[in-house]
């Protein structure tokens, strides 16, 4: 019988080795290791119902060889183990040699040599059996194992908890898991070259060169103004190659100044700089096996220019303040709004990493070159802005469709979302009217005269009918329309004719 500060050792051994254990199974090996070392334990087993066949198995063993484990199987009720798991109740059996009940299953003993007693108590969590631990000692006669017993049971409690959370572990991990690749899935059916929206011959040309350029592994250089969507094509880009399943990582150049994107691309050991407390990898790190798409290049540095055309030519690079060369396996695609090549003039981009990145050039296209587009596009934002305030606005009508079409969009597709937004937001009726265009928008459209310059007829026309679209559609009736231009009702349906205006 163990002595009361054995067992205290034992108890702290075993809550030490729980904590300490980095899975669960060296855990439990740990715990029968500190029984064997402290009780005399000749053999000792830790059995675990399988949830999906409701037998038990043996999860860990000491003193058992791999085969005599394997044969350790036992349904529940059946033989000294499968009683314990079934009532509950732990058991000692004095001389198992004895006892007809014990199956020896393993056939790690033998029992005509040598007698052994064999205590088993059942491993609970949540008031729920869900295994036992037993032992072996050598048999000594009439001994009293009670306190053997006490013992046994506390340590199943702390088995029971470690398995309890091991549960609990795996299910979260589970689900991480399926959330992870759920997003990946929604990413890949969200980012596909058929859900970008476009009605132009322009763009889908553009397209299919960007399709072309996903199958294979060279790297890509997107160009086009501030709101073209050059993120969304690197995205279909990504993930219609081979590499969708990999991580896809962007960086904003132009946001970060030159010391902080070295750190954010090439990653850090830890006291590199003040503020360094410990180690972080980069996105080039965080992007091997993936793609990494470098947004506004044309923002980045000299110095870090250097240290990019490194990593494209070699595949290598250090961290910052690390002597460890690291090789990683990353596709590049860049996007730019600049003049690159006049940049290289000027000495502000060096030319060996402009041609290195520009491998495969997409230009996209400013939404003013492809206004086809635009109603598709309008379309297409009143859907996801009424979900989002939960409206239920068809459309736009036709005096707002015309100022949006006569609208040069200096700020390109991003502009033209963020004012349909504001004109959803503010929109009470079915179709978005040019009320709830900006006030810039609509004196731009009125005043929007080609490059090639209007006649003083020509702008006071251009004028007469927007003025003369936007009357009839607030007030609806010709008549009303007329009264409040200040025009009679015959010269307006002559003015109606001669602009070609349906009403």
């Amino acid at each position: 019988m163990p002595t009361r500060d054995i067992k205290v050792k034992v108890l702290v051994d075993i809550s030490d080795a729980l904590a300490s254990a980095l899975n669960l199974q060296r855990a439990l090996e740990s715990i029968l290791q500190v029984l064997s070392d402290s009780l005399e334990m000749q053999r000792g087993t830790i059995t675990l119902v399988d949830p999906n066949t409701n037998e038990l198995h043996i999860e860990v063993a000491h003193g058992l060889s791999s085969q005599e484990k394997e044969r350790g199987r036992y349904k529940i009720g059946e033989g000294i183990t499968g009683k314990v798991v079934e009532t509950g109740q732990p058991m000692v059996v004095n001389d198992i040699g004895a006892d007809p009940s014990f199956l020896n299953r393993t056939k790690a003993r033998d029992l005509e040599a040598r007698k052994y007693a064999f205590l088993c108590v059942p491993i609970k969590a949540a008031n729920k059996v869900i295994g036992a631990l037993s032992v072996d000692h050598l048999f000594k006669g009439d001994v009293s194992y009670e306190e053997d017993v006490k013992l046994l049971t506390i340590i199943a409690s702390m088995v029971g908890q470690a398995v309890k959370i091991r549960e609990l572990a795996e299910k979260e991990k589970q689900a991480v898991v399926s959330e992870n690749i759920k997003l990946k899935q929604e990413l890949k059916g969200k980012y596909k070259f058929g859900n970008i929206i476009y009605g132009s011959p322009l763009m889908e040309s553009v397209l299919n060169i960007a399709m072309q350029v996903a199958e294979s592994q060279a790297s890509v250089l997107i160009r086009g103004e501030s709101g073209t969507g050059k993120e969304l094509i690197a995205s279909a880009i990504h993930y219609s190659s081979a590499r969708a399943n990999k991580p896809f990582i962007k960086v904003a150049c132009a946001s970060l100044p030159e010391n902080l994107l070295e750190s954010e691309l090439f990653g850090y050991e830890r006291g590199a700089f003040t503020g360094a407390l410990e180690r972080k990898p980069g996105r080039f790190e965080m992007a091997n096996g993936g793609t990494i798409f470098l947004d506004e290049i044309g923002d980045m540095t000299i110095s870090t220019q250097v240290k990019l055309l490194r990593v494209l030519q070699e595949k290598e690079f250090e961290r910052l303040g690390g002597t460890q060369t690291i090789k990683v396996d990353v596709r590049v695609i860049c996007a730019t709004h600049r003049d690159l090549e006049n940049m290289v003039k000027e000495g502000k981009f060096r030319e060996d990493l402009y041609y290195r990145i520009n491998v495969f050039p997409v230009n996209l296209p400013p939404l003013r070159d492809k206004k086809e587009d635009i109603p598709l596009l309008v379309d297409n934002f009143i859907e996801k802005y009424n979900k989002e305030n939960k409206k239920k606005i068809k459309g736009v009508n036709r005096a707002a469709l015309d100022m949006l079409m006569a609208f040069s969009w200096p700020g390109n597709v991003r502009e033209l979302e963020n004012v349909i937004e504001r004109a959803v937001v503010l929109c009470q009726k079915d179709l978005i009217s040019t009320q709830e265009l900006p006030a810039n928008l609509q004196v731009s459209t009125e005043l929007n005269i080609p490059s090639g310059g209007m006649t003083l007829p020509e702008l006071v026309g251009s004028i007469e009918k927007q003025k003369i679209i936007d009357a009839l559609e607030k007030h609806k009736t010709q008549k009303a329309a007329a009264k409040v231009l200040g025009i009679t009702e015959r010269m307006l349906g002559y003015k109606i004719k001669n602009y070609n205006i349906v009403v």
